[in-house]
């Protein structure tokens, strides 16, 4: 029975951990020009399909602020701007993203981190210098730490009962931002 038991445990956890992986599809997108892998995660929230494409810098023993700094608009990924798409409307605080548009991401580390989305100006539109007149709107993050340092830039979405949450990883920071679907 003690032997069952066990068997049918393993099982639902295998289930389960399969089920999470099956919620994110990465597909790699080659290497940046800057050197930066880049890929392309899709997930399905509420039946909304959820696209972001960033550059996945690495830190490589440099200092976090050196490479989110304090203050500054960042542009969240490596070379060209880090961009999400949905099927769905998007909101995020008051921001409003369109279906089927593309948005760029940016954040502005430091004590308190926003999130910043913008207008993208041409296809592959490079993430610096930041452009503030594409800006279309801000929000505050909530910041903590990760449970393990995050050596390669990870952006993730989590389903959650009030609709979703962008998860920004990089170092020992994590920052996240809630948002809804339709």
């Amino acid at each position: 029975m003690r032997r069952l038991s066990m068997m049918l445990t393993t099982t639902a956890l295998a289930g389960l951990v399969g089920l999470t992986a099956l919620a994110q599809k990465t597909t790699d997108m080659g290497t940046g020009r800057g050197g930066s892998a880049h890929v392309r995660s899709e997930w399905t929230i509420d039946g909304a399909q959820i696209a972001i494409e960033y550059g996945r810098p690495t830190l490589k023993g440099r200092p976090e602020a050196q490479l989110m700094p304090p203050g500054q608009p960042w542009r969240t990924g490596a070379d060209v701007a880090t961009m999400i798409k949905s099927d769905k409307p998007l909101t995020f605080g008051t921001v409003k993203l369109e279906a089927g548009t593309s948005y760029t991401i940016n954040t502005q580390p430091g004590e308190a981190w926003q999130l910043i989305l913008g207008k993208v100006s041409q296809p592959n539109q490079w993430g610096i210098p930041y452009q503030p007149a594409l800006e279309i709107g801000r929000m505050p993050m909530t910041i903590g730490k990760t449970a393990t340092p995050v050596e390669m830039l990870t952006i993730s979405v989590d389903d959650t009962p009030a609709g979703a949450t962008l998860r920004i990883e990089w170092g020992t920071v994590k920052a996240t931002a809630p948002f809804k679907i339709g």
